[in-house]
């Protein structure tokens, strides 16, 4: 700022001062300003250039975001599946302990029967041992009959307690399995439960990081917006520098100076560079339609003023020139004439391997930078001598003739 007044003072003074003094004190601020201007130019690349390797950040974490919640989600269906699994277990253990419960009264009820039958054979209020029962018939029918009652008594005994024995151990077996079970699926739920705080935790930090990276990158994308604001005042500046001063005594001469000028100066450095580059005036017209539009929003698959991804503007840039070329990278890189990076000449497409080869395109504007719409700035000029386009360039470059 403290250049900014020097120069508005050094202005003023012009309409006070002799020719020779003018064009001294003149040449002097402009080289300051130009200066000042490139300074600023260069912080406004390096500011890009960060922004640009926040976003590649911010889209990695967004994809690790991703993929935790779809570790979430397929941990909660087996989260969901568990915790029915054991509610139906539970289920099937209530039922058993019912199964168990009947089970328990009926052979209680056998146990029952055994003591009736046992007192039948205690009659008349004394103990009747087997022979007892037996020799204890009045004739050889009631003999018969005794032994036959008897046997079928001591086989029926037998037959309660083997049907016991056989639903006990029967019982004792699917308690033994379910509980077995039910311990299974209740360990797989803890483990579950452990999965999925771990994964919460790696999310919430990774969100956390998330957050950090975007206040970053508004940081970054604020002091662009200052950078282009001093940027634009000392292009102001410049061109009122350029000006000539009023010289009565020469008004024709003045005139002409004013002419002449007016047709050499530009809107900022990377245009007075690009109005002396080599090329046809197609080429040169497509150079240049995007600086009418400079932060233009980035839109995917965006090809006019309104909104432009990188192919849609370049695209839409050599039309201006009349030049039809496709409008995606996958059909630019091929498109005319391939040339080395030493050879490059403004009006050259440049290409970029950024999410996959060739994956960004611009067009190059000569000294290292080069015009194109990017994801974090809109329509910009980029610096890919350094940074991060530098290290995403391997040297891909195409001549539209």
């Amino acid at each position: 700022m403290k250049k900014t007044v020097i120069a508005l003072s050094a202005v003023a003074v012009i309409g006070f001062t002799g020719p020779m003094f003018v064009d001294s004190i003149h040449a002097q601020t402009i080289e300051e300003v130009q200066a000042e201007r490139e300074e600023i130019k260069d912080k406004l690349s390096d500011a890009e250039n960060k922004i640009a390797d926040v976003l590649i950040e911010i889209n990695d974490l967004e994809k690790e975001i991703e993929k935790t919640n779809n570790a979430l989600k397929e941990n909660q269906k087996m989260m969901d599946q568990t915790e029915a699994d054991i509610a139906a277990t539970e289920e099937e253990i209530n039922a058993l302990e019912s199964e168990i419960a009947e089970l328990e009264a009926a052979i209680e009820k056998r146990y029952d029967i055994l003591k009736e039958r046992v007192q039948s054979y205690q009659q008349n209020g004394g103990n009747v041992s087997y022979l007892e029962v037996i020799f204890g018939s009045k004739s050889f029918g009631d003999f018969i009959s005794r032994v036959t009652a008897v046997s079928k008594i001591t086989e029926s005994d037998q037959n309660l307690i083997k049907s016991q024995e056989a639903d006990k151990q029967l019982v004792e077996e699917k308690q033994a399995n379910l509980e077995e079970e039910l311990e299974e699926l209740t360990a797989m739920k803890v483990e579950l439960e452990g999965m999925v705080a771990t994964i919460k935790e790696q999310k919430a930090q990774t969100e956390e990081k998330m957050g950090s990276l975007d206040d970053k990158k508004q940081r970054l994308v604020t002091m662009k917006e200052d950078l282009q604001i001093e940027d634009s005042q000392l292009a102001s500046l410049e061109q009122s520098l350029k000006a000539p001063a009023v010289v009565p005594a020469n008004e024709t001469q003045v005139a002409s100076s004013s002419s002449n000028t007016a047709s050499k100066s530009s809107d900022g450095g990377s245009l007075t560079t690009l109005s002396k580059s080599s090329g046809s005036g197609n080429i040169q017209t497509a150079v240049n339609a995007g600086f009418n539009h400079l932060g233009t929003p980035y839109v995917w698959a965006g090809k006019s003023p309104s909104g432009f991804d990188c192919s849609g503007f370049v695209s839409w840039a050599f039309s201006q020139a009349g030049i039809s070329i496709p409008s995606s990278t996958a059909g630019l890189q091929s498109t005319g004439t391939k040339v080395s990076y030493s050879n490059a000449q403004p009006g050259d497409l440049v290409f970029f391997n950024t999410y996959k080869t060739n994956g960004h395109v611009g067009i190059y504007l000569g000294g290292g930078k080069f015009i194109g719409a990017q994801n974090s700035t809109g329509l910009a000029v980029a610096n890919m001598s350094s940074g991060y386009w530098k290290d995403h360039f391997a040297g891909h470059v195409r001549r539209v003739r």
